[in-house]
């Protein structure tokens, strides 16, 4: 249940970022295992106190019905009740601030402004009294916290800095990391509405969201693409152009409407493709 509720299958959108930025410092010859290893920590317990937060508020909110699309949510199923996520939402947190406290030895104070930011995201897209993520932000939130911040933050603890490079990948790794969560929104898009959680896919109905979310995919690959011509970033970076065939076929059906298994299936492939690009 405790596996199901950190959501496997999406964890890529937290891994890529910290596997981006260590790769640029690898070959920029400024790699530190320990920076790596405690980034990646801190990223995935983000990630993870965000999906335990998302499972407990979509409950309380009744953004989980049981008749939505996917795979149970284990508080609206009362597989693990609300008391007991949210204690293993703050031991996630409690295991990001660890990490974030050996980063801040090894590279200073941006650390605790990039930690802050990023849990104030965190707790902000579902909770308070206006959550971001019930009015159309969260994949403007995953594109910079999840693309531009945790990209540019993995490259920067390494040896403080932050090359244009940097900067220039996040912007594939975020658009992809925010067509995770929009393949997301697609799939939710009837229970969102009966729950008024204002998702950008409810916002834009299935044909826009599908339409921008073709736009993320090929975007992504244009700067990925673009930043390995004009050489701001390595060449080999264009490597990551192979994956586009497979990345246009993922999305062919969109926006004809998917059953459960079906979307599933397309959730794990664009985790899938995020992490092979």
């Amino acid at each position: 249940m405790w596996w199901a509720a950190v959501r496997p299958r999406t964890l890529s959108a937290s891994v890529v970022p910290v596997l981006v930025g260590s790769g640029l410092a690898w070959g920029e010859d400024a790699f530190r295992l320990d920076a790596a290893i405690a980034a990646l920590i801190g990223a995935v317990a983000i990630q993870v106190a965000a999906n335990f937060a998302n499972d407990a508020s979509d409950a309380a909110r009744g953004a989980d019905p049981s008749n939505r699309l996917g795979p149970p949510r284990m508080v609206a199923s009362g597989a693990i009740p609300a008391a007991r996520m949210w204690a293993a939402t703050w031991i996630a947190v409690a295991a990001a601030i660890g990490a974030g406290l050996w980063l801040l030895t090894i590279a200073g104070w941006p650390v605790i402004l990039i930690g802050l930011a990023s849990l104030l995201a965190m707790f902000g897209y579902v909770g308070g009294p206006l959550p971001y993520g019930y009015r159309a932000g969260g994949e403007i939130s995953v594109f910079l916290f999840f693309g531009v911040v945790a990209t540019v933050g993995s490259r920067f603890v390494h040896d403080g800095t932050a090359p244009a490079s940097a900067w220039t990948l996040s912007v594939p790794v975020g658009l992809l990391a925010a067509a995770i969560l929009m393949v997301n929104n697609l799939r939710d898009i009837g229970t969102d509405e009966q729950a008024d959680k204002r998702t950008l896919a409810v916002v834009m109905g299935r044909d826009g969201a599908a339409i921008l979310l073709r736009g993320m995919v090929i975007g992504a690959f244009a700067v990925i693409g673009l930043g390995a011509v004009i050489r701001v970033t390595p060449p080999w970076t264009a490597l990551a152009l192979l994956a586009i065939v497979p990345a246009l076929r993922l999305f062919r059906r969109l926006p004809d409407p998917l059953d459960g298994p079906g979307w599933i299936a397309l959730l794990v492939a664009t985790s899938a493709l995020h992490l092979q690009a």
